[in-house]
């Protein structure tokens, strides 16, 4: 069994793995965006005061607001290749 969580309880620095996302349109938002699932994600900083996650994925920099980060479930392990 995986260990599920949700993005915005990834602790910064920490490589895991994109597995679903609840919410309407939400999932075509994060295609256009480069994420797909599947991917690895790296969370690279959180802004303060609620404000927007950064995430590296494919080489590329991304910000995610919470609300979007609340919604998307990963794994713990992602093994880089």
């Amino acid at each position: 069994m995986t260990n599920m969580m949700k993005l915005i309880e990834v602790p910064l620095g920490a490589r895991v793995r994109l597995l679903d996302v609840h919410g309407r349109g939400l999932r075509g938002k994060l295609i256009q965006y480069g994420l797909h699932m599947g991917d690895c994600i790296r969370l690279l900083r959180a802004a303060p005061l609620g404000g927007p996650l950064l995430v590296e994925v494919n080489g590329r920099e991304i910000a995610l607001g919470r609300g979007v980060a609340e919604k998307i479930l990963v794994e713990a392990e992602c093994e880089s290749h």
